[in-house]
């Protein structure tokens, strides 16, 4: 059966979907794109497919609809011929190094951040209350399937930071004050690395909580780098130094 019509109660609720309100309600999020279907799948979190080809076939209920039901629930320019409804993310004990994220804002800072943890072995992610959805849209398609690979988690920084084993060292950025990345020894050390806001950095009461304050080394003509930019490569450091 094909669901024609845009007036449709299903489909109603999927467009619902597309707004954090109710994501937050029903515990459900949208993924666009079969690459991020795919992955979702295979990490267990899909629980629908809604589909305007016909030859797709998946081990959950699939929803066949036209290709103009597919175009009013895409968040793309060009919408894809599949969409995922996923159930949100199971939150996991913490273990290994860990990316704290305090205030991040930019959906693309933060799905590029998520993609590096994963591939620089961070094994969770907190993120400040105040942080962007991680469930946006932008966040999903930058995170290239990534999303799926790794636990993350939304609490209060500070609580977070003073409540953590002490066997982490907590680790934040410093321009003016922080030691050169390359030249501190993390072996054998559990990481927790506080990256802050775009604009306004680390919050205060966030870094007086942090052990040490580091830095990334580089030419003088360029003032700073990108929250997304410069997580990714702190985290390489930590990872292979």
């Amino acid at each position: 059966m094909e669901i024609t019509s845009l007036n449709n109660e299903r489909i109603k609720y999927y467009q619902k979907l597309k707004n954090k309100k109710y994501r937050d309600i029903e515990e459900l999020f949208l993924v666009e794109d079969e690459h991020l279907v795919n992955e979702a799948n295979k990490f267990g979190y899909l629980k629908e497919v809604i589909t305007s080809d016909k030859d797709l076939k998946y081990d959950v209920p699939v929803i066949y609809v036209t290709d103009k039901i597919m175009k009013s629930l895409s968040d793309q320019v060009t919408s894809s011929k599949v969409i995922g409804v996923c159930k949100k993310l199971d939150k996991n004990d913490i273990e290994g190094n860990i990316i704290v994220l305090d205030n991040i804002q930019d959906p693309g800072n933060l799905g590029t951040i998520i993609r590096s943890a994963v591939a620089f072995n961070f094994k969770t992610i907190v993120m400040s209350k105040e942080t962007v959805d991680i469930y946006n849209p932008k966040v999903i398609r930058a995170t290239e399937g990534m999303l799926f690979n790794i636990n993350i988690i939304k609490d209060d920084l500070k609580e977070f930071l003073e409540n953590l084993d002490e066997s982490y060292l907590k680790v934040t950025t410093d321009v003016n004050e922080g030691e050169d990345i390359k030249k501190i020894n993390f072996k054998d050390k559990r990481i927790a690395l506080v990256i802050g806001n775009e604009g306004s950095g680390v919050s205060k009461e966030v870094a007086n909580i942090c052990d040490k304050k580091v830095y990334i080394k580089m030419n003088k003509a360029c003032e700073s780098l990108n929250a997304g930019v410069s997580a990714s490569i702190l985290m390489y450091e930590v990872n292979y130094e």
